[in-house]
Formats: C-alpha cells, sequence, structure tokens
C-alpha cells in the first residue's frame, strides 16, 4: 500500500504519448547525449508534455491520501509552472529578445568538462548549466563552450505570488506563441541539462468540511526533459512504473528532486515502513538542491520554500 508521500508523487507523474524515432533520425541523434545504442528509441514533443497538464490546469490532480485518523480523501493540487531551462543542440534556434518580458538578465557559463563513465545518478547531479536573474529570459543563444551542455534555447523563472499565476498548460501554451520551439521540440533533441520544476498548490479536498491537519502543504517537483535521462528509475516503486505505459504509448516523467512548504503534521510523511518517507524526502530535497546548484540557478520558488531569503 502506498503511502501519501508515494501517492503523490505518483499522480503528479505526468505521462505523455510517445512515438518511435525513425531508424534515419537515430544516425542525426548528439552521440555525447545519446552513447548508448537502442535497437527503438521513443520520444515526445514538449507540446504533447503541456497537453497532458490540461486536465489537472482545469480541475486540479486528485491525490487519494489517508488522513491521521483513518479518513479517506482526494486532496486536489493544480500545477504551475515554476522553472525551466531548454538546452538544444540546434545553434540555429535563435531567441529574439522580448523587451517587454525580459528583466536584466546575467548568463554565466560554468560548464564541467567532466565527463566520461559516471553512472546515471553521477551525470544527474553533475551537469552544469548557466542562470538568469528572474522572468521570461531569453538568452544570448551563443552556442556553450562546453557542447555537451548544448544551446540554452529557452529559460523562464516565476517569481509571482501564487495567487498571480496562470495554471501550467495555460502558462506553457502563452509563451509557445512567442517561442515555438515550446510547442515542437523533441524530448531526443533535449541536452541532459533540460529540466522544469512544477509548483503544485493545494485547491481543496474532498469530502469536504473535514478539518485535516497539513492539507495546506505545496509541493515544487523537478523533472528532467532529454530522453538522456528516460531510462532512470528515480526510486520508483513498483506502482509507478505500471503506470509508465508500454514501450512505444507512452513515457513517464517522474520527478527527481522535491521541495515542500507549510508541511507541519505527519499526514504526508508516515512513520511506517521505517521512515521511508522521510528518508526519500529529505534524499529528493537534497538532489534538487545540487541540481541547482551545479547549474548556478537561484530558483525563486525553491529558496522561498526552503526558506531562505534574499
Amino acid at each position: 500500500m502506498q503511502t501519501n508521500l508515494e501517492s503523490f508523487l505518483d499522480c503528479t507523474t505526468p505521462v505523455v504519448p510517445s512515438q518511435f524515432l525513425p531508424k534515419s533520425e537515430m544516425m542525426k541523434l548528439n552521440k555525447l547525449w545519446h552513447p548508448w545504442e537502442r535497437e527503438n528509441i521513443d520520444y515526445f514533443t514538449l507540446g504533447d508534455l503541456w497537453t497532458s497538464f490540461d486536465e489537472w490546469s482545469a480541475c486540479g490532480a486528485g491525490i487519494p491520501i489517508v488522513s491521521d485518523d483513518g479518513q479517506n480523501l482526494i486532496q486536489y493540487f493544480v500545477p504551475y509552472l515554476s522553472a525551466i531551462q531548454i538546452f538544444t543542440s540546434n545553434s540555429s534556434l535563435n531567441c529574439t529578445r522580448d523587451r517587454d518580458e525580459t528583466d536584466s538578465s546575467e548568463t554565466r557559463d560554468s560548464f564541467s568538462d567532466s565527463f566520461s563513465d559516471e553512472s546515471e545518478s553521477e551525470k544527474l547531479s553533475r551537469w552544469d548549466g548557466c542562470s538568469s536573474e528572474e522572468g521570461l529570459s531569453e538568452q544570448d543563444c551563443s552556442w556553450h563552450p562546453n557542447a555537451r551542455l548544448g544551446n540554452l534555447y529557452f529559460q523562464y523563472f516565476e517569481k509571482s505570488s501564487p495567487y498571480g499565476r496562470v495554471p501550467l498548460a495555460d502558462k506553457t501554451f502563452s509563451l509557445a506563441e512567442r517561442y515555438p520551439g515550446l510547442m515542437s521540440l523533441r524530448s531526443v533533441d533535449l541536452s541532459p541539462a533540460s529540466w522544469m520544476a512544477v509548483a503544485w498548490y493545494p485547491i481543496y479536498h474532498i469530502p469536504a468540511g473535514r478539518a485535516v491537519r497539513d492539507l495546506q502543504t505545496c509541493f515544487l517537483t523537478y523533472h528532467t526533459l532529454s530522453s538522456s535521462f528516460q531510462d532512470m528509475d528515480f526510486e520508483e516503486d513498483a506502482e509507478n512504473v505500471e503506470r509508465k505505459g508500454k514501450e512505444g504509448e507512452s513515457i513517464a516523467l517522474p520527478p527527481f528532486g522535491l521541495a515542500t512548504y507549510k508541511m507541519q503534521g505527519d499526514v504526508w510523511i508516515s512513520d511506517k515502513m521505517g521512515g521511508q518517507d522521510q528518508e526519500r524526502l529529505f534524499s529528493m530535497v537534497s538532489v534538487a538542491d545540487s541540481w541547482l546548484k551545479q547549474l548556478h540557478v537561484q530558483h525563486h520558488d525553491f529558496n522561498y520554500f526552503m526558506g531562505i531569503r534574499h
């Protein structure tokens, strides 16, 4: 039986329709990002990823949980785009500076040249990138010194209060009007440094009227976007694996990192299973922190959730 934390991670994992990459296209892939020879490679488009958030954005994602006193509830969360960075291998994807929405930004190249025989988890924590101050920032788009990370096509860091945000699907479709690659790019086109963070804010629970502690908790989940990490499990349990779907039909993007806000009670952290929830939460927070440090990114929502004020 799943704990409430496992239920949240499972139910908020986007599952995206996938397609098989034609054999003729496999030879064109960046070998630094796809060094493993596979008979079949499936991928998804970013447009399909945003579409997978449609229902959650409109109605909320329902998470079955069990309260401290054994009540069965469904807690609903709405997803919001918190941050995203997209690196590609195509330097011709030129960005056009949007003066209305672009704040002053500074792009700092700080890439590691060491990439050889690391494990998947080591590679996940070693990717370096660049940071921007805030807001919608397309960068100078020059090819970075380390071709392993590719060209920074687009990045966005949300700084508005939760009440001033629009749900993830609406936000990404709006951004795509100016940055069409947000719809057309494929997961196989993206560098392993590409990622997004989703903020999940609670809206209501069913049955209503039951006062349950800790149902105001907010979550921040981190997801890789590149096919380079497609085969990684990220501590998935058996039930999560079942949600993945069959090869060639869908691809799941389970979170590799996590942060929480207003977690005060025991609803989300079970003392069963030998403290497994606590260990998992600590591990996922540590991985998220490591990822952001490697990229030299100041992620506003992460800092706020962790109580870091600048």
